[in-house]
């Protein structure tokens, strides 16, 4: 019978990083490996590979450069598949919204690429304790602001559908619950980010999944007439 991990609280805590851009990956190894209370076990991992790695090293942190999922969604995947593993997500400018579903979709920390490193740290022992870092700094241009909690990993499912454009009756099909269940969640995202309605809500920023450009495809624009549809012209 295998033996139980070590739950000594001396002991360091383990992080993986992801493959990062290189000024910054090269920043964050210097950082960490002059941290005592910290272990790099695995580093450069292609996006790819993430779950794989994951379940080899199950580190207590990973660290990750959030525009580089391509999904906002992947997030919660990983944070359900992997649940001894926090993320902590570097990003540029993630917008109150985008980190409020961050953080709901099991996120424990989101932080601009410009954070000095003694926040970089501090998040990874807060994350590594099963705490939340609430992003901190001055509200986005829309006047969005994170109010009263955190959302709900279910709030985050349908703000993340509600960004897509969904409508109430396609929210409840996709995620198997009553249309009016869906309008009670939408209203406490409302409030929790400060938005009055839909409407506003779609105003703070493009959707974080774009549509397949099949559907571009499907309806190509009408070519402009060319030469041989024009009238004949009579020569001089």
């Amino acid at each position: 019978m295998a033996a139980a991990p070590s739950m000594d609280p001396r002991a360091p805590i383990t992080v993986a990083i992801a493959r990062l851009d290189d000024l910054i990956a090269l920043g964050l190894r210097l950082l960490l490996r002059d941290q005592p209370s910290v272990s790099i076990v695995a580093d450069d991992i292609a996006y790819d590979r993430l779950s794989v790695v994951l379940r080899a090293h199950r580190p207590a942190v990973l660290v990750l450069d959030v525009g580089k999922l391509g999904n906002l969604g992947r997030v919660r995947e990983l944070s359900v598949q992997h649940p001894q593993t926090r993320l902590v997500l570097l990003g540029d400018r993630l917008s109150s919204i985008e980190s409020a579903q961050l953080l709901a979709f099991g996120a424990s920390a989101c932080l601009s690429k410009e954070t000095q490193g003694r926040d970089v740290i501090n998040a990874i022992h807060l994350a590594s304790r099963g705490l939340q870092l609430m992003p901190l700094g001055p509200p986005d241009a829309h006047g969005a602001q994170i109010r009263d909690s955190l959302l709900t990993p279910r709030e985050g499912d349908v703000l993340l559908l509600l960004r897509q454009g969904l409508s109430n009756a396609q929210i409840a099909v996709s995620l198997h619950i009553g249309v009016e269940t869906v309008r009670s969640h939408a209203r406490s995202i409302y409030r929790k980010l400060g938005v009055p309605s839909r409407r506003a809500l779609m105003a703070l920023g493009s959707p974080p999944v774009q549509r397949p450009t099949e559907e571009v495809e499907r309806h190509p624009r009408r070519r402009a007439p060319t030469a041989r549809h024009k009238r004949r012209q009579p020569h001089d």
